[in-house]
């Protein structure tokens, strides 16, 4: 039977690892407090479950279902929108608590390489790491999302910056959506290129439309 709630997913996958119940609890309560901080709107445990479900809706793609999974549980749990080391530093804690676990060393490094491509989704990726490409394309696909749901996330994104003015936002939200429209490649899979890629572009462009009239 496969685990629903969000516990139950992370016991099911660090019972797999050889996790000791102290450790595997004291992570899973860490983990949550991250994604659960009060600066937290976008990238919060809703964020961590949709991300799951979309793998377990498309497992038969994963070669390595264990690594994307930790991959999606660490990808985020450093995130501070005035740093640009988040990803980095996520794989720094996924690979302190990967270290006290029986997966090989070989494994533990994709874990932190997963992780760390999230850092800039339009820089070009290796073309047969199937795994890579769905992780990636779960990540993304908030982009292209119903109206509604993206105009949500987009507010969501701009709450968790709440400390940046207006101004300064305005600029730096400009080219992050700028460079995503340049991007040749939104989506690696065909699946979710076909399923995804002009709902993405018509929202970033809607976005950037509202962003070059003012503000959301």
């Amino acid at each position: 039977m496969i685990p629903t709630t969000l516990e139950a997913r992370w016991r099911h996958l660090t019972t797999q690892l050889g996790v000791a119940e102290p450790l595997r609890d004291a992570t899973f309560r860490q983990l949550t407090a991250a994604y659960e901080g009060s600066g937290r709107h976008y990238h919060s445990l809703t964020h961590i479950r949709t991300l799951l479900e979309t793998l377990e809706l498309h497992k038969t793609l994963v070669q390595d279902a264990a690594v994307v999974q930790l991959a999606v549980w660490f990808h985020d749990a450093v995130y501070n929108p005035m740093r640009d080391d988040n990803e980095a530093r996520s794989a720094v804690l996924a690979q302190e608590f990967l270290a006290k676990t029986s997966l090989p060393a070989e494994r533990r490094q994709r874990v932190t390489f997963l992780i760390e491509r999230t850092k800039d989704h339009t820089q070009p990726q290796p073309a047969t790491d199937t795994d890579l490409h769905l992780f990636l394309d779960a990540d993304l696909q908030i982009l292209g999302a119903a109206e509604a749901d993206y105009w949500q996330y987009a507010r969501q994104v701009r709450q968790e910056y709440r400390l940046v003015p207006d101004i300064l936002y305005r600029r730096g939200r400009k080219q992050v959506l700028e460079k995503l429209l340049g991007a040749s490649v939104l989506y690696q899979t065909p699946l979710f290129r076909q399923k995804l890629d002009a709902a993405a572009r018509r929202n970033l462009q809607a976005e950037l439309r509202q962003w070059e009239k003012g503000g959301l």
